[in-house]
């Protein structure tokens, strides 16, 4: 579904930042179909139709997954567990065992006070990082930051950390930053948010990433260790997975 990316990205610009958070458990291509219908008069009816149907492809692959890990228990706790991949938009298959890996790609930001951030810098500095995507109005995503917070003291321990990266602040859009900010404050999470320009090749990678929240582990070298992690991590089975691709990295780093 990574097909027709601008068309995608117009309609996470468009959508209304003060729509109700997507409820815990609600099927997100629900919330898509929502989306698209409350920017219809920003398309022309051939993308209008083009996104009800994808939306509600992926709102049917949803209650499929539901009706199978209600069906088969172990075999989606399996799956989540990192057994099988869960791609989020890109290719994140597992590294080929030629030695390669996915880099992450390389940006040029600010944090949300203003603060220059270079990847380069920030992953060669660090064991490991943690990069998580999240937006503004997703409840799962505002629902982990306390846990995301108490991870960053615990990582920043073992000379690692963790970044946020909201993708309603891409291209430095002011009022969404005040918003991110407001939301991080009151959930008591002091580590440090990043964006970056849309069009670069973060913004891309961002712009793939259909499932949230969705987290990542990079390295010292900025290689993405292992598959992503979907879901919050208020969930045990994400939690427990982050945790083996952090310990991975840390592990890796120590030689």
């Amino acid at each position: 579904l990574s097909e027709n990316t601008e068309l995608w990205e117009k309609v996470f610009m468009e959508a209304d930042k003060g729509m109700a958070m997507i409820e815990d458990g609600k099927n997100y291509g629900d919330f898509l179909l929502d989306t698209v219908e409350a920017a219809k008069e920003q398309f022309t009816d051939k993308e209008y139709e083009w996104l009800k149907e994808s939306a509600t492809e992926i709102s049917n692959i949803e209650n499929k997954l539901t009706e199978l890990e209600e069906k088969y228990p172990e075999v989606m706790q399996k799956s989540m567990d990192g057994d099988m991949s869960m791609p989020a938009g890109s290719d994140m298959s597992n590294p080929p065992d030629d030695g390669s890996m996915q880099k992450f790609p390389a940006f040029e930001g600010k944090d949300l006070d203003g603060n220059a951030v270079k990847s380069d810098e920030l992953f060669a500095g660090n064991a490991a990082t943690v990069v998580n995507f999240w937006f503004t109005t997703c409840n799962p995503c505002v629902g982990e930051l306390s846990e995301l917070d108490a991870l960053n003291k615990e990582l920043a321990e073992k000379g690692g950390t963790l970044i946020g990266v909201n993708t309603f602040t891409l291209d430095g859009d002011e009022a969404a930053i005040s918003d991110a900010k407001d939301v991080l404050a009151k959930k008591g999470a002091t580590y440090q948010n990043v964006y970056f320009d849309s069009d670069s090749e973060a913004g891309k990678f961002t712009a793939n990433i259909f499932a949230y929240p969705t987290t990542y582990v990079v390295d010292r070298s900025g290689n993405i260790v292992g598959d992503p992690v979907v879901g919050a991590i208020t969930g045990k089975t994400q939690a427990e997975t982050l945790q083996k691709l952090i310990d991975q990295a840390l592990a890796a780093d120590m030689g």
